[in-house]
């Protein structure tokens, strides 16, 4: 039964408790935004004075080789991490067509009917490794995000064709091991650039915590009053992210003027590389995990599919002394990729405040 638009309860039993989601609401018709997701207005994206950026990809064919350009790559990749800590690659070594059944993947499974999804709620899924839901932290949300979305945490791949979804598990497991080798080519560089070598081991223990996230922005009436998801960094060391056509991703400028956001257009055939809080703390700032945030659209729903490449639980992060070495002195405390971590899913989002509380007091902005 569809819910009373004018009633916060009933929207939040329909949308977060029963499992329809926003898409569950979007089909039920409505003609304007519910209130409980109505964001404040500093909240918002302005889409009319963000800044398109307009750098092309990066070609990642050119790592193959030896030389000038190689060199002038390896450049590229260490001035977009030090900077906006967001750029695109393109010739990955992921193929196309891989990427093209990826986003229909994603349509198709939001489409499944909802006994077929709702098995996936928190409170009832059969498996710590699925999760559907809707928003980020509905319980703990001031105004909620219009997004729906399956999280798959890794763990082997015997697990995963065990409990991940029958429809998706497959092709998700191939997009999982295309992008660990694509994070593992450009952490080689990052973390050379820093003057630390990376092995099998440390590679392990950075990015042994492996998710993919299915997320489903359905079509919203007034996209200029809310958002998908709102201001937050990635937790992690690198994203690998695949976006569609429909675009809506906005960085904010680290730099310049305060306030202002970048929009990361859809470029055919590209993945979109950003860098993790706690690749931001092993280098001891010099790369950047910037805030960002997802608006909807007005005219077609957007899909998109995260790959986060996370330190195991137990590492524990620090700059790296080769960092330290080169600023002089430690900006961040160690921090328990663990405890980081659930503190964050434990709490509404709050953009960089968590990356903030784990800096050595005395070099707080």
């Amino acid at each position: 039964m569809a819910p009373n638009l004018d009633d916060a309860k009933s929207v939040f039993e329909f949308v977060v408790k029963e499992g329809n989601g926003i898409k569950g609401l979007v089909d039920s018709g409505l003609s304007k935004v519910p209130e409980p997701y109505v964001q404040p207005p500093n909240e918002r994206i302005n889409k009319k004075n963000a800044i398109k950026l307009e750098l092309p990809p990066l070609d990642l064919s050119k790592l193959d080789g030896h030389g000038p350009h190689r060199d002038e790559l390896t450049k590229q990749i260490i001035t977009a991490a030090e900077t906006l800590g967001f750029f695109q690659v393109v010739n990955h070594g992921i193929p196309i067509q891989l990427l093209e059944s990826l986003k229909e993947t994603v349509h198709k499974f939001f489409s499944l009917p909802l006994e077929r999804k709702a098995v996936y709620l928190a409170p009832v899924t059969p498996t710590p490794l699925v999760k559907y839901g809707t928003s980020f932290r509905p319980d703990k949300e001031e105004a909620l995000g219009w997004k729906d979305y399956l999280l798959m945490q890794y763990t082997n791949d015997d697990e995963a064709l065990q409990h991940w979804p029958e429809e998706i598990k497959g092709i998700l497991l191939e997009y999982l091991w295309s992008s660990t080798s694509l994070v593992k080519k450009l952490l080689q560089v990052l973390l050379g650039n820093l003057g630390a070598e990376l092995d099998d081991s440390m590679f392990d223990e950075l990015t042994g915590n492996k998710m993919i996230n299915m997320i489903f922005y359905p079509t919203c009436p007034n996209p200029e009053l809310t958002v998908g998801i709102g201001r937050h960094s990635d937790i992690g060391i690198l994203t690998a992210l695949l976006q569609d056509e429909v675009g809506g991703l906005y960085v904010k400028i680290d730099y310049g003027k305060e306030g202002e956001w970048i929009e990361i257009p859809h470029v055919p055939g590209a993945l979109v590389i950003n860098v993790g809080d706690m690749l931001q703390v092993l280098s001891n700032g010099k790369y950047k995990s910037a805030e960002h945030v997802v608006r909807p659209s007005s005219t077609s729903s957007r899909v998109s599919l995260p790959f986060f490449a996370m330190p195991m639980k137990t590492t524990k992060i620090a700059p790296l002394p080769q960092a330290v070495e080169k600023n002089g002195i430690p900006l961040y405390k160690e921090v328990v990729f663990g405890d980081y971590m659930d503190n964050i899913f434990e709490n509404a989002l709050e953009g960089k405040k968590p990356l903030d509380s784990a800096k050595i007091k005395s070099y707080l902005a």
